[in-house]
Order: structure tokens, then C-alpha cells, then sequence
């Protein structure tokens, strides 16, 4: 295992609002490392990943992502810890009036990307990683779900990010659909990055062993890693 945290928690105490979701969370996550996180709905997967990527402060304990200190994070500094960050939602979050490539263009221009060439560069290379090089021009209504999907992990991908957050990024596509976005998720891990994934899927999950945490009765454990 590589020796270089990207994440790191200890006796993180993470609140939602004024209530408290998870106590006392140890968590450390290794470059190029996979890991599942699963649990019932409500028991602060988003939570937990919200905290990481900078959406919800961290008040207590502490905490580290990305090279950024949690506890210190400053609303100015968000957006730079973000494009460490690669996030694919459930419901994948497109904008529905503009194509594929506008969608990974309006991320790249939030965050910094200028200069036309390299964008459009950019993009026809991501497009390709995820099997839709020739897909830029669709709007999300004409592709599939799954199609839907890999364009959200392709722009999960622009900035190059340490660390992809999926937060049950199969949870509305179907059985086939779902292992070849498992078998996606599972090649960028491969490629250097560290992939933290929500997941109710415990069928794909002994597809590809790997490390598992749960949140449960607000704690998150270390479970044993699944059977690959």
C-alpha cells in the first residue's frame, strides 16, 4: 500500500446541522486505494462525504483532505480543494439544456480552465477514458442512464482530482449497467486515485474485493474487506 494518506479523520465528531451522525470517526484513506462505504439510508454516508469535500464544516476533531486541514478550511479555500476532488452523485446532476461537452466545459471554466485548445483536449480525453468519445454533442435526455453516468465521471475526472467521491453512483441504473460502472470506478482507482464509493450493492461488491467502512449506530466501522 502506498505510504501517502489523501484522507485522514481522528475523533472527528460530524454533525448535520445541530445533530450529531457520526462519533468519534477514524478514517484513513491511502493514494490509489478503494474503498466501499456502505450502511443503511440516513446513517451519514453524504454526511461523511460532504465533510471531505468541503460542503459541511468540520467543527470537531480532526481532519485532513486532499492536503487541506478541515478544521482551518476557509470558504475561499472550497473551491481549490474541489478540483482535488472528483464527486459523482446518484442522480448524476447534469445540466439538461446544454451537450456533453458544454457540461464538462461550464465544470473546466468554473474551476480555473481558460484556453479553448487544452479544454477541448481535455474533455475528447476523459470522453474516450469513459467510452463516449463520440457522444460530446448528445444532450443528457438522449443518452442513457448509464451513459448519463459515465459523463458525470468524466467530469468527476477534468481536473485530474486525488480522490473520487461516488455516492451510490449506481443506485438507479440497472444490474448490467451497474458492473460496468463498478468495473470503471475500479480502473481510475487503478490509475493513481484514491475512490471512495457508497454503495447498497452487495452483490458487485464480491465482484471486486476491497476495503469496506460502515456507518452504523453513528460510528463508522472497519469491516473486513470483501472476497474478491
Amino acid at each position: 500500500m502506498a505510504a501517502e494518506p489523501i484522507i485522514e479523520l481522528h475523533g472527528a465528531r460530524i454533525f448535520q446541522r445541530e445533530n450529531l451522525v457520526l462519533n468519534n470517526v477514524d478514517l484513513t484513506i491511502y493514494k490509489g486505494e478503494f474503498i466501499y462505504l456502505i450502511g443503511r439510508t440516513g446513517t451519514g454516508k453524504s454526511t461523511l462525504m460532504r465533510i471531505l469535500y468541503g460542503d459541511l464544516p468540520l467543527t470537531e476533531g480532526e481532519g485532513h483532505s486532499c492536503g487541506f486541514d478541515l478544521r482551518k478550511l476557509k470558504r475561499t479555500q472550497v473551491p481549490y480543494l474541489r478540483r482535488k476532488i472528483g464527486i459523482v452523485f446518484q442522480d448524476f446532476q447534469l445540466l439538461t439544456d446544454r451537450n456533453v461537452k458544454a457540461n464538462l466545459e461550464f465544470v473546466m471554466k468554473a474551476t480555473g480552465w481558460t484556453e479553448s485548445k487544452k479544454i477541448d483536449a481535455r474533455i475528447q480525453e476523459v470522453l474516450d477514458k469513459v467510452g463516449l468519445g463520440n457522444k460530446g454533442y448528445k444532450l443528457p435526455h438522449e443518452l442513457s442512464g448509464g451513459e448519463q453516468q459515465r459523463v458525470s465521471i468524466a467530469r468527476a475526472l477534468v481536473n485530474d482530482p486525488e480522490l473520487i467521491l461516488a455516492d451510490e453512483p449506481t443506485g438507479n441504473l440497472d444490474p448490467e449497467t451497474t458492473g460496468e460502472i463498478l468495473d470503471l470506478m475500479i480502473e481510475i482507482s487503478r490509475s493513481g486515485r484514491a475512490v471512495l464509493m457508497a454503495t447498497h450493492d452487495y452483490t458487485h461488491m464480491k465482484k471486486f474485493g476491497s476495503r469496506v467502512v460502515k456507518c452504523e449506530e453513528g460510528r463508522l466501522l472497519e469491516l473486513s474487506a470483501v472476497a474478491g
